[in-house]
């Protein structure tokens, strides 16, 4: 292919970005607009697609953990499970986790039912930036990744400041405000029994203002007439401390487990919780932030989850290894950072992998 060719078609990429970007129509109205093929800026290359397919079922490859026992005299063996799964895999389902069953499926409906409003009611915050809290978009990395992923997102600020009220769309906005303060509870729960994991106090990570900085992303994946040429999500890690997903029971979410994707298969009433990037620095490797991805949906029935990007909110001060998990039989695998420098850095990359963490080894 010679030079002109290449820059032709890069040409007709952006153009085609351009085109879909300003239409804000997202992947649910190009679906609605019956296409009969998917457009090309949706077709990854062949190393991506190689690797799609379903594996087979294991319901035993991501460990479902417990909680009701945390204030009993069991908390010492769930904080060991929690541990353990933290450093084998970076993904575990928790169970019996007080937030009420009738919420994770008025969730699942209200984020649903944003995403089936007509395109005119979503285009009115069809937009990138976040000054109001609040913005629907297609792809985070649209224009940064080698091809677009088939997926639209609704995202909303929980904190420090709650998107302005007036912004949240009214469908989904009593729901958002009850499940803030649900992951509010539970998001504490979790980081104590991290901290205590390490070794350190259950106190540790708040202090840091580790939940202090939350985003809720409500993700849509419509139908997808050719799940074999494109992704849900490409392969990436969480840049954050920890992430909490609700996933509804279609299913196509994966982890990275050694040479192997592996399913992780909906467990009824359970939520996911996944380290990022931030918390494997702070433990100093010690916990894993691993790959993840979603398949194309390829069902006619949309699949929906919802996200809580939990991150500190001191953007000034310096993160890195925690001293106490530093010594002279392990030093600090990673140097020092700003939170502004980190998210800077994940902001102009595109969502491939460990490249991210691994800027800011030692």
């Amino acid at each position: 292919m010679g030079v002109t060719d290449t820059t032709q078609q890069a040409f007709n990429r952006a153009q085609e970005l351009k085109q879909f970007e300003e239409s804000k129509l997202g992947v649910k109205g190009l679906v609605d607009s019956g296409l009969t093929s998917l457009p090309p800026l949706f077709i990854h290359p062949p190393e991506t697609l190689s690797t799609l397919k379903p594996t087979r079922p294991r319901p035993d490859s991501i460990p479902t953990i417990d909680l009701s026992c945390c204030d009993s005299f069991r908390r010492p063996s769930v904080i060991a499970e929690v541990g353990r799964a933290a450093r084998e895999l970076g993904f575990f389902q928790v169970v019996n986790h007080s937030v009420p069953t009738e919420l994770l499926d008025c969730m699942i409906a209200a984020v649903k039912a944003f995403h089936e409003q007509p395109m005119e009611a979503k285009a009115r915050i069809y937009r990138r930036e976040m000054e109001t809290g609040v913005s629907f978009f297609s792809n985070v990395d649209l224009f940064h990744s080698k091809a677009a992923s088939w997926r639209d997102m609704l995202q909303i600020m929980l904190r420090p400041k709650l998107a302005d009220m007036e912004e949240i769309p009214e469908v989904c906005k009593n729901e958002v405000l009850e499940w803030n303060q649900q992951v509010q509870w539970l998001g504490s729960l979790l980081l104590g029994l991290l901290s205590e994991g390490l070794g350190l106090s259950a106190g540790k990570l708040q202090e840091l203002t580790c939940l202090e900085k939350r985003v809720i992303v409500g993700h849509y994946y419509p139908y997808c007439l050719h799940p074999d040429l494109t992704v849900g999500l490409t392969s990436q890690t969480d840049p954050g401390v920890i992430t909490l997903l609700l996933q509804d029971q279609i299913g196509g979410s994966q982890v990275k487990h050694g040479d192997e994707w592996v399913d992780v298969a909906p467990v009824p009433g359970a939520l996911v919780v996944n380290i990022g990037d931030i918390l494997q620095i702070m433990s100093n490797d010690e916990y894993k932030s691993v790959d993840h991805r979603v398949l194309a949906n390829p069902s006619r029935e949309p699949r929906v989850s919802i996200a809580v990007f939990c991150n500190p909110s001191n953007h000034k001060n310096e993160f890195g290894p925690f001293p106490e998990l530093v010594s002279s039989d392990k030093p600090a695998a990673f140097r020092q950072f700003t939170l502004s420098e980190y998210m800077r850095r994940f902001f102009t990359k595109e969502l491939d992998g460990k490249s991210l963490i691994n800027y800011f080894r030692a």
